[in-house]
């Protein structure tokens, strides 16, 4: 006997494919576990970032994606001015305005 007959016969039989069904509904869930702990919870958390800068007024403390703490001096459109230390003030865009410090 040969090394190739002994390995046809150890050859376990194939098994039967399951339904396709079975492969579909793994894929969808997975897709629906990953919007729940992945997409969901980042876009409530965009949205909250989106009302807290649109909700800015003068006098507020934020800080800005960098660190910078400061208060909010003057608003417009895009950017805001804030007062870092003394007479310091610098001009930042909005989208840089992370949160309240005090968060």
């Amino acid at each position: 006997m040969n090394f190739m007959t002994i390995m046809l016969q150890a050859a376990p039989a194939a098994t039967p494919a399951g339904s396709p069904w079975s492969s579909i509904l793994m894929i969808v869930m997975l897709f629906v576990v990953m919007y729940f702990f992945m997409i969901r919870p980042q876009r409530k958390q965009q949205k909250e970032l989106d009302n807290f800068r649109s909700s800015l007024a003068k006098g507020q403390k934020v800080v800005t994606a960098g660190g910078i703490y400061g208060v909010v001096k003057e608003i417009n459109e895009r950017d805001i001015l804030m007062e870092v230390d003394g007479n310091v003030t610098l001009r930042v865009d909005k989208s840089a305005i992370m949160r309240d410090p005090r968060q």
